[in-house]
Formats: structure tokens, C-alpha cells, sequence
């Protein structure tokens, strides 16, 4: 099984970034952290991470035919992007949302997702074990569980 994780804005400043939110990890060893436990479930992911829409929007359209899953934290653009939303929409590649932190209780803006109702599902506030999470739900959702 081939996943894409596509992180959005300022997710590559994790480990530097409101470390009480969202950890001490870097984006580095959250991506090494990422494909140790991919192996150990018998998954392909590719990462990427881009501070643009656009280039987002280019990475669910690359995903068509080439995996079978897509693992997405929009980020900011989590509460606001239609273009996001519309490209999960125009592959039709099982999607999970995920964020590190619990956006419900945070600042209200934060509280309404535009992108989840493109995805499968959603998992927030377990961190970064949430892309873990969302592996294992891509995997039972294609039967491989």
C-alpha cells in the first residue's frame, strides 16, 4: 500500500514551533519517525510539505493513480481552502485529515474544517501518532487490516 502525507503551511517548523501544541520533534525526525513505523506496517509513504496551496493542490492531483491513500494536514488552509478541498474531491483517493493538535479546543477559528469534508475521516490531538493513526485507518479502510 502506497500513502502520500502532504503537510501543509509551518508544518516544518515543528520542534520550534509552540512546543506546548505541537512537540519538540522536528520536521526531520517527525519524518524519519513517519517511515520507521510505515515499515513496520508494511506501507510505501512519500512525504511532502509545502507552505503554498497551489503546490498542494498539485500533490492530491499527482496522487491520482499512483497511491492508494493520502494522509493530509492542511494546516491553515485546513479552515479556509476550497481549491484544497475541490482537488481532494477530483481524485478520488481515500483521504484521512490529520492534525497534531485538537483544533476543537482551540481558538474558534480553528473549530471549522472546510478540507475534512473531502476526507474519509480525521484524527486530531494524539500528536504526531495521529499520521500514525491514519495509516492504520487507510489500511483497514482498503481491507488490509
Amino acid at each position: 500500500m502506497r500513502i502520500l502525507i502532504i503537510n501543509g503551511p509551518n508544518i516544518n517548523m515543528l520542534g520550534s514551533r509552540e512546543k506546548g501544541i505541537y512537540g519538540a520533534k522536528s520536521y526531520k525526525e517527525m519524518c524519519i519517525f513517519l517511515r520507521d513505523e510505515a515499515e513496520k506496517l508494511d506501507m510505501e509513504i512519500d512525504i511532502v510539505q509545502s507552505n503554498c496551496e497551489g503546490e498542494i493542490v498539485g500533490y492530491i492531483q499527482e496522487s491520482f493513480e499512483k497511491h492508494d491513500g493520502i494522509i493530509i494536514n492542511p494546516g491553515a488552509y485546513t479552515h479556509y481552502s476550497i481549491a484544497i478541498y475541490d482537488a481532494l474531491k477530483s481524485v478520488n483517493v481515500p483521504t484521512v485529515e490529520v492534525h497534531i493538535s485538537n483544533i476543537y479546543s482551540r481558538e474558534e477559528f480553528r473549530k471549522k474544517s472546510i478540507t475534512a469534508e473531502a476526507c474519509i475521516g480525521q484524527i486530531c490531538g494524539f500528536g504526531i501518532y495521529g499520521y500514525i493513526l491514519g495509516m492504520l485507518g487507510l489500511k483497514q479502510r482498503c481491507g488490509l487490516l
